[in-house]
């Protein structure tokens, strides 16, 4: 009778998962109601970046607005150069201070420090506070309760594969115990289907009153000018919006540990505008 044993863990597993899911997305619809208030106002870029991908992607607005207005220069080789040393806003003092007083230094880790920064974290703070964000690594998001229960699911199987092949009689049919383990199965199977209607996208970052402002700033992209539409898209998708092949080739570079590589991508003229925009326009 050890497989009933092994039920009772399906049934744990499942019941605990599924349970958490429920709680989730109760809270989440109490924090909705409160964020009635924050609906009406618009997002600004940085709070849609933000929204949609959360620190990194902000760094990465940052970068690209100061490099579309020739205030930094981003080379395909993965260098960033500055131009203008003097930040319009604190995100872009952040992304300067960053790269440090040399003034250039390789895109991810500057994009990794400006991610970190004091403005990132009160930017985050004022849209959890608003109701617009979930806070970061909280387990009792959505999000977070949906993978649980995937994880279940996947124990509930693995739980069930594992009573069919123990060895020697069982006292009961092998069919009757998969039809035991069926349930919990079921329960798991069921709460995603739900959740799929009901709550879905699953995001990491915005709450579902910030998922409701990011549609709209989707749906009126259209209205803004060229340069701002430009970046609302860079702000909701990431770099993969970029239409310049260069200026996207510099963020699919990675730190590369091996120091004599870095100095053989790293430009000659370091600082020099004319030689590293051509690669950053």
């Amino acid at each position: 009778m050890f497989w009933v044993l092994l039920l009772l863990l399906a049934w744990a597993f499942a019941g605990t998962a599924c349970l958490r899911l429920c709680l989730a997305a109760v809270r989440a619809a109490a924090v909705d109601l409160d964020a009635d208030a924050g609906r009406g106002q618009d997002l600004t870029l940085y709070e849609a970046a933000f929204l949609s991908g959360g620190p990194a992607r902000v760094a990465e607005l940052t970068l690209v607005s100061m490099a579309r207005q020739r205030r930094l220069l981003l080379a395909h080789t993965g260098w960033a150069t500055v131009v203008d040393p003097r930040g319009r806003d604190e995100m872009e003092r952040s992304v300067i201070g960053a790269i440090g007083p040399e003034g250039q230094s390789r895109i991810a880790p500057v994009r990794a420090a400006a991610a970190t920064a004091e403005a990132v974290r009160g930017l985050a703070d004022r849209l959890v506070s608003a109701g617009l964000a979930v806070p970061d690594g909280d387990g009792s998001t959505i999000a977070a309760g949906v993978r649980r229960v995937r994880i279940a699911a996947l124990a509930v199987l693995a739980l069930s594969l594992t009573a069919l092949l123990l060895p020697g009689p069982t006292g009961m049919p092998r069919e009757l115990i998969a039809l035991w383990f069926a349930l919990p199965l079921a329960l798991t199977l069921s709460c995603l289907v739900i959740a799929r209607f009901e709550v879905h996208p699953y995001s990491r970052w915005a709450s579902p009153a910030g998922q409701r402002l990011l549609g709209g700033l989707a749906r009126h992209m259209n209205g803004f000018g060229d340069e701002r539409a430009y970046l609302a898209s860079v702000a909701v998708r990431g770099v993969n919006a970029i239409g310049e092949p260069n200026l996207r080739a510099a963020f699919a570079h990675h730190d590369r540990p091996v120091q004599d590589r870095a100095a053989r991508d790293r430009p000659r003229t370091a600082g020099h505008p004319k030689t590293a925009g051509a690669d950053g326009d």
